[in-house]
């Protein structure tokens, strides 16, 4: 885990594609709590049915997002990189991740903390308004990307 200040995390969200126009004050909003970590090949972000503290902005590398069926293999749903967000578990009672998300390549992400982004889209409905109008595509690619997998599977 990196020591960046929440100044530092601001700044590199603001730079970030999901982020590009909303308010400066919104993204240091957010920031508090926030840190930069790190994921080596394999190491998992999140863990299905675990609780959802962090919503992640990937800064570099390769993140898997999977499920899985019982006995068969884990099914990878999708692949977010650099400049893609990853979890929505967070924002749904009762906030657990319904996937696991593994680094597929050495993987930079900003964890932003689940409860301080919670409030500030409570708090500020503007912003909130904003952010999940941004949000809600990634949901929908999500959702499709999943009904896909589960179409192929049944197809063999």
């Amino acid at each position: 885990m990196s020591t960046s200040s929440e100044s530092e995390i601001a700044q590199s969200l603001l730079k970030h594609p999901f982020f590009e126009g909303f308010e400066p004050a919104f993204v240091h909003a957010i920031s508090a709590k926030g840190v930069e970590s790190r994921f080596g090949v394999d190491d998992l972000l999140a863990r299905e049915g675990t609780e959802a503290e962090l919503f992640y902005v990937v800064l570099e590398g390769k993140v898997a997002l999977e499920i899985g069926s019982g006995d068969r293999p884990l099914l990878t749903v999708q692949t977010v990189g650099p400049g893609e967000v990853l979890g929505w578990s967070w924002l749904v009672p009762p906030h657990r991740w319904r996937f696991d998300a593994r680094a597929v390549k050495p993987s930079r992400v900003i964890a932003l903390d689940a409860e301080v982004l919670r409030r500030t889209l409570r708090t500020h409905p503007t912003w909130g308004f904003q952010f999940m109008v941004r949000f809600m595509p990634v949901l929908a690619e999500r959702l499709e990307n999943t009904r896909v997998q589960l179409l192929d599977i049944h197809a063999r």
